[in-house]
């Protein structure tokens, strides 16, 4: 069994007193303590033991003439502190001497060069880090970037002296320098950006966001969405730009400087923008500025989309006004609960007696954020039985609680009705809080089921469905007739759905004429197909000569062959081998767009990831693919995935209105991409992705 150094010790000295008090022992037994005593610790190195009285044995520092207790009486104090007094500098004399050397003192084997072997329990143990005072710099900057702090706390008196406790070293930074190394930290990440931007095959959408200072200026958010070639799908903040007002040429400044500054001359495919605060005519204008810039796809079609995470803000907020009423009423009701102690625990008591089967929590909506509002109205409905129970509960000499909850049935029909158009809303807004921006095949079935339900509601016999939802409708009919196709055209690159999807829905959507809407699907389609088919030839032609001899060699070679086996074919089939051949004709002259949308539908499952299937599918079809790069990656929302249930407009504080533009350009679009962490990281569902994909293949 091994020993530590304070038990072997305690041995030792046990026996040398055994063996004081016993002289007449044989000889035998003493010598056995004498070879234990020969493996004491090597802290004796530095201390020696002298008696003090009778029972009482004490250590003497051998630098500072320090005493510490060893033995008393029958109590071994061990060496522990004896060591910790050496080895932590606890000793004025060994301190004294560490610091002239610029070395802490360890121990081996009576040897304070290097670290003991780890014999004891708690081995003090030193390693000597050089100081670096740009490293130091460089993690000061990523903190202020990261969690956004002022710049100015690195001249704060408290910031100061927690730092130099820490490392009385530092070299304190001042304002500036703080500011210089975070635009050092923005423009090599921008570089590294720009080169990774520049080396993807895909095109670039781009997505638009204003926010408000105090002083109305305003600041224009430019974010890049795309795939890269691994098929990964990234959404990247690419400038933050402060323009006066929301006019055309301020606007137009803004976006042509992101163009520039990231090389998207001719590669930006869509374009989404909050269309809420921009005028008939500024949209207009904005939309033929862009078509200008890059007239290429579907004539402008897809330049200038709305964001679906502002419109459904929209609708939530005009169907709570509409019945805010009986909003108030329930948010008044919840308050009265949750407001009191002994009225909640009452209310739980109550719901557990009548066995609500309810497994929402009661709480407070946050007005700011209407899908708290929601959840508060969908908790209150499922407990309104206990609602009124709690009122009748209500002692007669407690202050009349009628103002509370004074809910009728039919205010409870009016909220369950109101919760169920809300519903719609949140299960589309919800996908949009993914940290993981969404491709755009995922929104076609779930944005027209919301038409669908709003259209069906609005011709309703009952008044007050009728009613509330009339409006909706009327609000919601703009978003869906500018971003249908759009949107129909992205689930057709979803092999578990393809045009199919689009033919059975546009069936409710449009009963009279739905062929003709999935005609227009179709025929964008082709003529998307067509233009990517024109670039692919055009960058054909760039091989030079090889690529057509390669070919007419091909071609000679399959015509010889052709006519070899009609030369030997004697057995009365030559019919069926040109039958064959035809086929095989006709098989070849069907373009991608064709073999893929009369191929049977992949088999739909949870796991299912459409960027793995093209990723593994891209060599069948290497035109398609191109366009489902675009597509896939076109942005339906310009909010955070943080901020998709505001009810407020996007402001700026007054600590950022007082930085330079081009310092909170910096700022922001450091910290978006540090967040984001490595570019060419795959995501860690790829490998799960792929074999799913390959099973069902």
């Amino acid at each position: 069994m091994e020993l530590h150094d304070g038990e072997i010790d305690s041995q030792i000295h046990q026996s040398c007193v055994t063996t004081s008090m016993t002289p007449d022992l044989p000889l035998t037994l003493v010598d056995k303590p004498n070879k234990r005593r020969r493996k004491k610790s090597i802290v004796w190195d530095y201390f020696t033991v002298q008696t003090v009285e009778d029972g009482c044995i004490r250590a003497y520092c051998n630098q500072c003439n320090k005493s510490f207790a060893y033995i008393t009486g029958s109590k071994l104090a061990g060496t522990s502190h004896l060591k910790r007094h050496i080895a932590l500098g606890i000793c004025p004399v060994s301190r004294e001497r560490n610091q002239s050397n610029c070395a802490p003192t360890t121990f081996t084997n009576g040897n304070a060069a290097n670290p003991p072997r780890k014999r004891y329990r708690a081995t003090p143990t030193f390693v000597s880090i050089p100081f670096d005072q740009n490293r130091c710099n460089h993690d000061i900057a990523i903190m202020i970037i990261m969690h956004e702090y002022p710049l100015d706390m690195v001249e704060q008196a408290g910031f100061i002296d927690f730092v130099r406790s820490l490392q009385p070293q530092f070299n304190m930074m001042s304002y500036a320098t703080v500011q210089e190394e975070c635009t050092s930290i923005y423009l090599r990440e921008k570089e590294s950006l720009l080169n990774f931007v520049c080396g993807i095959p895909s095109r670039i959408s781009l997505s638009l966001d204003v926010w408000i200072s105090s002083d109305t200026t305003c600041y224009v958010f430019l974010k890049g969405h795309f795939i890269d070639n691994n098929w990964n799908s990234h959404c990247l903040m690419l400038n933050v730009v402060r323009i006066p007002s929301l006019k055309d040429d301020a606007l137009n400044l803004a976006v042509l400087t992101c163009v520039s500054n990231w090389r998207l001359d001719g590669r930006v495919f869509a374009f989404t923008v909050d269309q809420s605060f921009l005028s008939d005519t500024l949209a207009r204008n904005f939309r033929t500025f862009l078509v200008a810039n890059d007239p290429n796809f579907l004539n402008g079609q897809l330049l200038l989309g709305n964001c679906l995470a502002q419109v459904l803000c929209q609708l939530a907020q005009s169907a709570l006004s509409s019945m805010s009423e009986v909003v108030w009423k329930i948010r008044e009701s919840v308050k009265y609960v949750k407001t009191s102690f002994v009225r909640e625990e009452k209310f739980l008591e109550l719901k557990g007696q009548l066995q609500v089967p309810c497994t929402k929590e009661l709480s407070i909506d946050n007005q700011t954020k209407w899908d708290t509002t929601f959840h508060m109205l969908t908790a209150a409905c499922e407990l309104k039985e206990v609602f009124l129970y709690l009122k009748e509960s209500e002692p007669t000499n407690e202050p009349d609680p009628s103002n509370e909850l004074s809910i009728s049935t039919d205010d409870w029909k009016v909220a369950e009705t109101l919760c169920t158009y809300l519903k719609y809303f949140f299960d589309v807004a919800n996908i949009l809080t993914s940290p993981c921006y969404p491709t755009a095949n995922v929104f076609f079935p779930e944005v027209s089921k919301i038409q669908t339900e709003l259209t069906n509601a609005s011709m309703s016999q009952d008044p007050l469905v009728r009613d509330m939802t009339k409006p909706l409708k009327d609000k919601f009919d703009k978003y869906w007739n500018d971003s249908c196709l759009v949107l129909a055209m992205a689930v057709v690159m979803d092999p578990r759905y393809k045009l199919k999807l689009v033919k059975f829905i546009f069936s409710k959507v449009f009963v009279q004429n739905e062929e003709d809407w999935t005609r227009i699907v179709d025929y964008g389609l082709r003529d998307l197909f067509l233009q990517y088919t024109m670039e692919t030839l055009t960058l054909s032609e760039s091989f030079g000569e090889d690529g057509n001899i390669d070919i007419s060699i091909n071609e000679t070679h399959q015509e010889e062959h052709q006519g070899e086996i009609y030369l030997t074919t004697g057995d009365g089939l030559s019919d069926f081998d040109v039958y064959i051949s035809e086929i095989s004709e006709n098989e070849q002259t069907k373009s991608e767009l064709d073999r893929y949308l009369e191929e049977e539908l992949f088999p739909k499952s949870q796991e299912f990831d459409v960027l793995s299937w093209w990723r593994l599918n891209r060599y069948r079809y290497p035109t398609l693919s191109k366009m489902a790069y675009d597509i896939l990656s076109m942005p339906v929302s310009t909010v955070p995935h943080d901020s998709v249930f505001d009810t407020e407009i996007q402001r700026i504080d007054s600590y950022r209105r007082s930085l330079p533009p081009a310092i909170l350009e910096a700022l922001i679009c450091t910290r978006d991409w540090l967040r984001y962490g490595s570019l060419l990281s795959p995501s860690p569902s790829t490998e799960m992705s792929d074999a799913i994909v390959k099973r069902e293949i």
